[in-house]
């Protein structure tokens, strides 16, 4: 199936000329039926000669349903300009080219119509002068009579030309279905409608809509139920999961986790001057018009807010409209849905620098350049293309699969829950795009994360001077002081000689330090094997328990409990002279053998018994294993 949507004044023949094509009432409603003019959108379709189908989606002409008719056709990829041979090209008649102009569609053709009543020529070729400025340029031109019918074999000749010409839509991209109906059938729910632009939509799909998700019930296309349908194509969906009024044109049918909803964007304009714009205007943005404050950036370029978050992604064509002057300000190409804050004095300044660099494709290596690390679900989120997964090397980790799910990002502007990053550094670190991610899903500048390598021996050594006792810098600490918003990516940056042990990195093995070896052994002089020095002993001396826990990991002591203390060696030496006792033994036995206190005694025995050295009897006496 094709989609073409039809363009023009009111009362130059659209519906009439879909009628005729197609033998189907476009017209819905009575009251359109009635005053002969079309309201709202109207849908019908037809097969070629050529075997191909196209689907119409007929727009009001009347400039109070200029929003219905943005609806029309924001998602639609070809156009059929209609004018009539008796009135010519007329203020709707530019309106509608402008909108056309601002969606940058470059598909369609000129349809004269009533050529019954008048000579088309004129129409035709004044038609023909306005189009030619547009992204639509040279057209096909057709002049027909729907009443009498003369040219309508030419018109569907044109029709089977056009269509051929088409990009072919991609059936494997992401669903996002704007809706232009909904309403409720008896029996089956809530039904709405839209043109499928890209992608594919079965039966049993879960989709997003909203902050909720709803499951597809049913599909029909052409008034048949189908199990699947492949864009492009107007398509019914019946929905499961979601009530009749809690959906609404402007909403949209999301594939879950490949869109990012946002209510702040940064945008290249194309018509008006951004400083000839008010502080508000309507975006339409596919069947959805929302108004939207303008906040000026460069002579091009502005960050619109909106109501509420739309799913768009960098690339997405737009329009804005001055709904108070009935003026199509231009067409937008967005350009990033997750900008930075402008809090900082001059960064609204820096930022239009920034966009001046921004053509609206999405590039890995652009989004890498300006946000420096961001994960694969929140790139593709973006619309942002990723390389494709590689086969794994025998032995080494698989790299990861192209994401379907991307979570909720965290974002941050003046007033609104958006960046991803802030904004890029005034000199941009720039590199190759790696081909895999660096660490789990997330992906990385070449040259940031370089950077990041070579500054993290050198945080780890500093940690270390400043905290010999501790046996490295805990990777939460390293996660911080790097600036990096997961472990894993610290973990990732860890190349020998540093090692990761108990979730801290070191700088490879290292002995204690000198100044604890000597205060460990003045501790310890003149006492005797099994004697462990006093408390007060031990804080007069500087060996607080920061300084017993560095003590007891570098095996410079046995530590029984929080302020008692062995010699390193104790343990084995208390199983040699616990060994020459009569078996089983008591604790009074013990602490004689040993020669040392109930203090040191009962620690140490139960520290025997942890280590399988003794086994403790239901009586409380002991035996060697």
């Amino acid at each position: 199936m094709h989609v073409v949507a039809t363009a023009g004044h009111v009362d130059h023949g659209k519906s009439t000329l879909v009628r005729a094509l197609t033998g189907m009432e476009p017209d819905r409603w009575a009251e359109e039926r009635r005053r002969g003019m079309t309201i709202d959108l109207g849908f019908a379709w037809t097969t070629l000669g050529s075997g191909e189908t196209v689907a119409f989606v007929d727009v009001p002409g009347h400039e109070r349903f200029v929003p219905n008719m943005l609806a029309g056709i924001g998602p639609v990829p070809a156009a059929m300009i209609v004018v009539a041979a008796d009135e010519g090209w007329m203020p709707q008649s530019a309106e509608h080219l402008a909108a056309l102009t601002a969606l940058d569609v470059r598909h369609g053709l000129l349809v004269v119509t009533r050529s019954d009543l008048a000579d088309p020529g004129p129409a035709l070729e004044a038609a023909r002068a306005e189009i030619a400025s547009s992204p639509l340029g040279a057209v096909p031109t057709v002049a027909v009579s729907g009443v009498t019918g003369a040219g309508l074999d030419d018109l569907r000749a044109a029709l089977a030309s056009l269509i051929a010409s088409l990009p072919a839509p991609d059936v494997s991209a992401p669903v996002r279905l704007w809706i232009d109906r909904a309403f409720t059938v008896k029996g089956a729910g809530t039904v709405v409608t839209g043109t499928l632009g890209a992608g594919t939509l079965r039966t049993g799909d879960e989709l997003t809509l909203g902050d909720g998700m709803v499951r597809v019930r049913g599909l029909q296309s052409l008034g048949k139920t189908v199990d699947s349908v492949n864009a492009v194509a107007r398509v019914a969906v019946n929905l499961r999961g979601t009530a009749r009024d809690e959906v609404g044109r402007g909403d949209a049918l999301l594939t879950p986790g490949r869109f990012r909803p946002t209510d702040l964007i940064d945008v290249r304009l194309h018509g008006d001057p951004v400083a000839a714009l008010p502080a508000t205007v309507t975006l339409h943005a596919g069947s959805a018009a929302v108004p939207v404050r303008v906040r000026p950036l460069g002579p091009d370029t502005a960050r619109l807010r909106l109501p509420r978050p739309l799913p768009l992604r960098i690339g997405d064509r737009l329009l804005l409209r001055d709904p108070g002057r009935h003026h199509v300000a231009g067409g937008v190409t967005v350009l990033d849905v997750a900008p930075p804050g402008l809090k900082r004095r001059g960064a609204a300044a820096a930022r239009a620098v920034v966009l001046t660099t921004l053509d609206g494709r999405p590039s890995l290596d652009s989004e890498l350049t300006r946000r420096l690390l961001i994960r694969a679900p929140d790139l593709a989120a973006m619309g942002v293309p990723l390389p494709a997964p590689t086969a794994p090397v025998p032995g080494e980790a698989p790299t990861v699969p192209m994401p379907g799910e991307a979570p909720t990002v965290p974002m941050a502007d003046e007033a609104s829950t958006a960046p991803i990053t802030d904004e890029a550094p005034t000199a941009p670190i720039t590199g190759e795009a790696p081909a895999t991610p660096v660490a789990g899903d997330w992906y990385a500048n070449p040259a940031h994360w370089a950077s990041l390598g070579d500054r993290l021996p050198d945080e780890v050594a500093t940690y270390q001077r400043e905290h010999p006792l501790e046996p490295g810098m805990p990777i939460e600490a390293l996660r911080h002081r790097l600036g990096l918003p997961d472990r894993a990516l610290v973990t990732a940056l860890v190349r020998p000689p540093l090692t990761i042990l108990a979730g801290r990195v070191a700088a490879g093995p290292s002995g204690p330090p000198e100044e604890l070896v000597a205060l460990v052994a003045k501790a310890f002089d003149g006492l005797g094997p099994f004697a462990a020095p006093e408390a007060n002993n031990l804080t007069a001396l500087g060996l607080g328990p920061r300084q017993l826990a560095a003590a007891a990991r570098n095996g410079l002591v046995i530590q029984l409990a929080p302020q008692v203390v062995l010699a390193a060696g104790s343990v084995e030496a208390a199983g040699e002279a616990l060994a020459a006792l009569p078996q089983p033994f008591t604790l009074s036995e013990a602490r004689r053998a040993l020669d040392t206190t109930r203090r040191v005694a009962v620690p140490l025995l139960e520290l025997l018994d942890r280590r399988n050295l003794t086994e403790r009897l239901p009586d409380d006496r002991r035996r060697l294993r």
